[in-house]
Parts: structure tokens; sequence; C-alpha cells
């Protein structure tokens, strides 16, 4: 037997509708095609949870940046008010933390079921959850029940669907020789970044480099010895980079890295932050300087030995441009950095130039 509120949650009108929280903008690339027979908007949890408590929707759609704080308490209280499949709607830089929600449970149930990477398109996100059920979506401990007495509910893709559809996502962001986000991903990261430096008063600094005479190596020992050069410089200019970072190979023996940092939290952090970081993010010529120790100390003893006595040395060169002091957009910052670069390799490549500073490369700066 069924309750008033029960019956008002199943038979609301709402039934089909996804119920998004937080700013259409940042979510769709399309916010005015936000129908409101598809959707309905709350501006935060507390009223998502009140028109979840009144109605039943095809799913929660979260954006991730309408909850700065406490993001897992407030999917448990939206768990707990409401049984529909909850997708987190994620900027490229949320993404470790939609992944680590994914993968976190509440009450044997996932505090998220999936999660996407923002701009998405409204009738995308609308029919993608059509797709998959809709409704139907219910916790697991009613499921149990329902098998009990009626054949089982489809409630979403099997594993080896969703392991494909995660497969494609991968081939359509990663490099497939280095493992590292692809020239697409990369673009777009450091558009998203940006943006949110802007609002926020940060800095982004992105590196672009390549690797010294690349085409000798290939000459000399044969692209499948290429390709494992450019293995090796992933690998390592990952381990000097932050975990946040983000590296990727965006063609060839080029590669850029997006440095980014949390925004400061307080007017004390701010000051600290613009005079620490007046001239050039330190932390970031730190980082480089020991990618190019790195390089020059590897042996590269996996690859079978290059050079005259079986003994290879990597070098690089590359440029560094910073947000908001040497362009504005990701475009104008990649165009500067390019030129960097171009500058370190008339200069006699082996080393990295700062924008504006062709007489100076990083190894003269503290």
């Amino acid at each position: 037997m069924t309750s008033g509120a029960d019956e008002q949650v199943a038979h609301g009108p709402d039934r089909g509708k996804i119920l998004l929280i937080g700013d259409v903008g940042s979510a769709f690339l399309d916010a005015k095609a936000v129908a409101r027979e598809r959707y309905e908007v709350c501006a935060n949890v507390a009223e998502a949870i009140d028109a979840a408590s009144k109605n039943s929707f095809a799913a929660v759609a979260v954006v991730i940046s309408a909850i700065p704080t406490r993001l897992s308490a407030s999917l448990k209280g939206l768990r707990d008010r409401c049984d529909a499949k909850i997708i987190l709607l994620a900027q490229m830089y949320e993404e470790p933390a939609a992944i680590q929600l994914v993968n976190s449970a509440y009450n044997g149930v996932k505090l998220a079921n999936d999660y996407l990477i923002c701009p998405v398109q409204p009738d995308e996100l609308y029919e993608s959850v059509a797709a998959t059920g809709g409704p139907s979506f219910r916790r697991r401990t009613e499921l149990v029940q329902d098998r009990q007495t009626e054949p089982p509910i489809a409630v979403a893709p099997g594993p080896a669907i969703e392991m494909r559809i995660r497969n494609l996502e991968r081939l359509a962001t990663e490099d497939d020789l280095t493992g590292l986000k692809n020239r697409r991903y990369i673009r777009e990261f450091a558009r998203q970044i940006i943006e949110r430096a802007r609002r926020e008063n940060g800095q982004v600094t992105l590196l672009v480099f390549d690797i010294d005479d690349f085409k000798r190596y290939n000459d000399l020992y044969g692209h499948s010895t290429g390709d494992d050069i450019l293995r090796q410089a992933a690998v390592l200019v990952r381990r000097c980079c932050r975990s946040h970072d983000v590296v990727g190979r965006i063609g060839g023996d080029e590669f850029a890295v997006v440095f980014w940092d949390d925004p400061p939290r307080t007017p004390a952090q701010k000051t600290e932050r613009r005079s620490a970081y007046a001239d050039h993010p330190r932390e970031v010529i730190s980082i480089a300087k020991r990618f190019i120790k790195e390089l020059e100390s590897a042996e590269l003893s996996s690859l079978g030995g290059l050079g005259p006595e079986g003994k290879g040395v990597l070098t690089i060169s590359g440029g560094l441009a910073t947000f908001p002091r040497d362009g504005q957009t990701s475009q104008e910052l990649f165009q500067q950095a390019d030129k960097a670069l171009l500058d370190a390799k008339r200069s006699g490549k082996n080393r990295i130039y700062l924008v504006g500073k062709p007489q100076n490369d990083i190894a003269d700066l503290e």
C-alpha cells in the first residue's frame, strides 16, 4: 500500500523530465535549446531535493561546478529522496572528481551512475537517458525485489556495451601511441581551464615542446625506435608534472602541457599568488627544468642503445606562455608558445624560452 506522497512521486507530471541542477549555460552548448517539456532546472541541491520529493524524474543531471563544496554529501541527500539515475556534468578539469564519485557507493548504490564532459547538447543528454531506460532506473534493492516476482527490468546497458562506450570515449580523447591526451582534448581543456581562470583570477601556463632532431632518430634507427622515443618522452614528462596537470601529444614529436592551479580562496592568498607569479609561474619553470634533466640523464637502455657509444641523449626545445599575461584565449596562448618554441630552435635548441624573453631561457631564471 502506498501513501499519498508515494502516489505523488509515482505519478508526478515530471516523470519523463530530467532534473537539472546548476547553471544551464555552463553545461550545454546551446542553453536556449533546453526545452521545458524535457528539463526542470534547479539552481541548487536544496531546490532539487524539494522537486524530487514531489515528482519522479527520468534522471538527475548535476553540474559539478554548481556544488563547490561537500559534493559527496549533496549527492547522498539526493539519493535519499530520489531513485533516478544521477549523471554528473563535469568540466574537463573536474573529471577526476567525477570518476571518484561514480566509483563511490552509498547504501549499496553508486553516488553517481555516470558522468559526461561539458559542454553537451540538451537533446543528446535527454536521448541518452531515454535510451537507457529513463524512469526505470531504480535502487538496487528494489530491482532485487522485482526479479523475485517478474522478469528482470532492463535498467541500463550491459557491461559489454558500457565497456565499448568507454573505449570509444578513450579513443576520442587519447593518443594511441603514448597514452597521453590528444590534440583535440588538449585544445578544449585549455579553453575550459582558461575560462575558469578568468572567472577566479587564476593563471594557466602552456608548455609546447618537441624533440630535437627527431627525424634523425627515425632515419638512423627506424620508425619503431622513433615510436619508443615518443613513448619514453611521454613517461618522463608525466613523471615530472603534477598529477592535475594535463599532458598531451599534439602531433608528430610535438607535445603540450597545460599547467593550472587551484584558485586562491582568500584575499591574502590572492595577494600572495599575484606577488609570487608576477613574472612567471615559478613552479612551472621548476618542473620544466626537472624534465630537461630527466631527458639528459635517460640512458634509453630500453631502446637498445642510441648514439655513437650505444647511449643516446634526448633534448627538447620548447616555449612557455601564460594566461593572462601572454594571451587571453587558448588560441592566443598556443600561438605565443609556438613563437617561443621557434625562438628556442633558432637559438641552438635544447632549451625552453619564455614568451617575450628571447634573450633568456629557463636555465637563466631562478
